[in-house]
């Protein structure tokens, strides 16, 4: 006998959503210094690599991140270091 307060442990999952691969991760880091620090680490990987430096799943986190992170940043350096990532990863993808 189970009464209403106990959990269903094999009905429908209602946090799934917390486990959504496909939603982008939300970037925290607030102070701007450690947020180019990260970046320019990113992108020094990406620039020395002839080929694609990291797993797919790595890849992907950046291409998710890059842009987030950079929104940190004062809007034209942002945007600037988005412009020299994605130019790097399209590099790297035609080398693949």
């Amino acid at each position: 006998m189970t009464g209403r307060s106990q959990l269903d442990l094999f009905g429908a999952d209602t946090q799934a959503e917390l486990f959504d691969e496909t939603a982008a991760p939300v970037y925290y880091e607030g102070d701007p210094d450690r947020v180019r620090a990260r970046l320019h680490r990113i992108l020094s990987e990406a620039r020395a690599a002839n080929v694609l430096p990291w797993d797919p799943a790595r890849a992907r986190l950046y291409r998710r991140i890059v842009p987030q992170m950079s929104l940190w940043l004062p809007e034209d350096e942002g945007e600037q270091l988005r412009l020299e990532f994605e130019t790097e990863m399209k590099r790297l993808q035609s080398a693949a």
